[in-house]
Order: C-alpha cells, then sequence, then structure tokens
C-alpha cells in the first residue's frame, strides 16, 4: 500500500525534475545553437601559402572551430545528465522531508482518534499553527469530541437516574406485596411477587446493557481466573454437574461487568441444559470457554443469540433474551471478541476472547 506521504515525494520530486530536464535541456540546445553560429560568422583563415612572413596561418596548433564546438556541446550535456542524477536523489530527499512536515498534523490527528475511546473522551488534538486546512479539520474533530463527550455524559446521568427512579417503585411494590396482601391470598401473593422480580431482573439487565454498551470509564487490572472461581462456587450444589480448568489470566477492565460476563454465561449454560447434563467451564491463555449438554442450537440462528430479546425455543419465564447480549457488549467493552458453535449431540459453546494485556 503505498502512502499519501510517498505519494506526495513523487509528485514533489517528478515535477522538480521535469522543470529541471526542461531548463538544462533547453539552455543547451540553446547554447549549442548559438555556438554554431557564432562560430559560422567568423571569417575563414587563409590557406599556408598566404599567409604574410611572421604571421600565422593554420599550421595546426590549434583544433578546427566546428571540432571544438562539438567537444564543449557534448561535455556540456555530460554535466547535464550528471546534474539531472544529482537532483533526483536531491529531490526525493526533500519531497520526503516536506511530505513528512505537511502530513505531520494528520499523523496527531490520526494518533489522537486511534487513542479516543469513551473514558478518553476529554482529549484534544489542540493543534497549533497558521489557520489553514488541517488547522480546520482538527478544529472539527476536537468540536466533534466536545459534543459527543457531552452526549455521553447526559446518558450516563440518565442511566444513574433511571436505576435509581426504576428501582424504587419495584422495591416499594415488593414490600407492599409482601406485608399488605393476608395470607390466604398465597396464590396471588406467590404470582405477583414473581412478576416483580422478573422486572427487577429485566430492569437490571437493562441498565447493564446499556453501561457495557458505553464503555468503561475507569479499567484495572481483573484476575479473571479468580472471578470465574467465585461465580462457579454459587453453582455448586445445582442440577448439573459442573467441571472447570482454569488458568491464572488478569484482564484489564472492570471488575462487576466481568463477573456479570462470567455469571451470565454459566447460569445459562445451566439454565438451558437437559437433566442430568454438564457443563465444562475452561479458561486458558485470554480464553473463556463454557460448553453445555442442552437443546440442538441450529447453526443459522447463532448469530440471533447475541440480540436482545431474541430467545430460541424458551419462554418469557427462562429469561428476557439479554444474557448473551450482555455478554457481546461486556466483552466489546473490554476489546473482546465473542463466537458460539452448536455442540454435536447438542448444546453450545460460547467462546470468549480477551485482548493481550
Amino acid at each position: 500500500m503505498t502512502t499519501i506521504r510517498v505519494r506526495l515525494t513523487l509528485v514533489y520530486s517528478g515535477l522538480f525534475l521535469l522543470t529541471s530536464v526542461v531548463l538544462l535541456v533547453t539552455v543547451n540546445l540553446l547554447l549549442s545553437h548559438a555556438l554554431s553560429t557564432r562560430v559560422g560568422r567568423l571569417p575563414v583563415p587563409p590557406p599556408a601559402a598566404e599567409v604574410p612572413p611572421g604571421g600565422r596561418g593554420g599550421d595546426g596548433v590549434r583544433p578546427p572551430l566546428p571540432e571544438l564546438v562539438d567537444d564543449v556541446v557534448g561535455y556540456q550535456w555530460e554535466v547535464t545528465w550528471l546534474a539531472v542524477g544529482v537532483l533526483a536523489l536531491v529531490s526525493l530527499l526533500a519531497g520526503w522531508l516536506v511530505a513528512g512536515r505537511l502530513l505531520r498534523p494528520l499523523h496527531r490527528i490520526t494518533a489522537t482518534a486511534r487513542r479516543l475511546s469513551l473514558s478518553t473522551l476529554h482529549e484534544r488534538i489542540a493543534l497549533t499553527g497558521p489557520q489553514d486546512e488541517l488547522k480546520e479539520l482538527a478544529d472539527t474533530f476536537d468540536a466533534m469530541l466536545d459534543r459527543l463527550e457531552r452526549s455521553v455524559d447526559a446518558q450516563r446521568r440518565f442511566i444513574a437516574n433511571a436505576s435509581h427512579e426504576l428501582r424504587t417503585p419495584l422495591a416499594v411494590q415488593r414490600a407492599a406485596i409482601e406485608i399488605g396482601l393476608p395470607p390466604d391470598l398465597g396464590e396471588i401473593r406467590d404470582k405477583l411477587l414473581t412478576h416483580n422480580r422478573r422486572s427487577e431482573r429485566l430492569i437490571d439487565a437493562l441498565l447493564l446493557l446499556a453501561q457495557a454498551e458505553h464503555g468503561l470509564r475507569e479499567r484495572a487490572p481483573v484476575a479473571l481466573d479468580e472471578v470465574t472461581r467465585l461465580v462457579l462456587a454459587e453453582q455448586a450444589g445445582g442440577p448439573v454437574s459442573v467441571t472447570a480448568r482454569i488458568e491464572p489470566c488478569v484482564v484489564d477492565g472492570d471488575a462487576v461487568l466481568l463477573n456479570r460476563l462470567v455469571t451470565n454465561l454459566v447460569d445459562n449454560a445451566v439454565r438451558y441444559n437437559r437433566p442430568g447434563g454438564t457443563v465444562e467451564v475452561t479458561l486458558a491463555g485470554r480464553r473463556l470457554t463454557v460448553g453445555n449438554t442442552g437443546p440442538e442450537v441450529p447453526a443459522d440462528r447463532l448469530g440471533d443469540l447475541f440480540l436482545p430479546f431474541r430467545r430460541l425455543g424458551t419462554t418469557r419465564e427462562q429469561g428476557a433474551g439479554l444474557g448473551l447480549s450482555i455478554v457481546a457488549s461486556i466483552a466489546a467493552a473490554h476489546g473482546g471478541d465473542v463466537r458460539a458453535r452448536p455442540n454435536p449431540g447438542g448444546g453450545l459453546t460460547v467462546t470468549v476472547t480477551f485482548p493481550p494485556a
């Protein structure tokens, strides 16, 4: 791939060389024509017999003038082509340096754009120099970052406010159901509490999904192996057999979100499983793999698993369809990648790969 710096260098060098060659060739042609014309106007020397005593005639001491003109013009052409070669090298070097200096602001803009994330939106290019097109581009980029930072801050405040405003009525509602309903309405009371808890889980999942999709504000080293062991300890004694092979692994990110990622993977593997089935959890290198022996999953429906509110043969009582979409969002916030593949005979294997530390 040819970079713009190489193209600019070739353009500068080409134009400089073209101008230099045209100039030198024109000068040489004019010089050759002028010498030939001037020599043609000189008087012809008399023959040796007509030279007076003590005079100078054509005694062969100096070469004939036409041959001298040819020697001068030939030497001039040799010097010209040598100068063209030297100018080619000089123009390439000068073009490379000039192009690099002109493109330096673009490299700064590119480096800032690559470095930016939702946690570093406060950074700006702040390009200094003359008010040219590159300065205008950098200022436009900074203005866009200002608008983006304000928008992200507003959405974060909305998530925090929504978290409080949505959870409080549900907590009051649950307390009213538990305390206010008489014991003889036990079936209705249990049904209302079930719907209340389901609403709480749905709101928590939606808020977590929104938080994950907005990226990480701060990062810290998290021992993913310890997080995985804690999650598996909570699953001990369940109806599904869980086996694990865990190696040390440290991920730069958010401990709460990583805990939820592992929890969702294990919960899904346990929930969507057959009676007496198994779940295998493997953490090796920077790859977390969770597989189960659940029902068969069509290969053409794997992409739907990571979309919100998508369910494959399940009911609302089994979940809201946000588990794997939250996993995908948390992995993306940590720069990771999520892949799923169906297992032979039924079940699913989900693999989360984290970037190098």
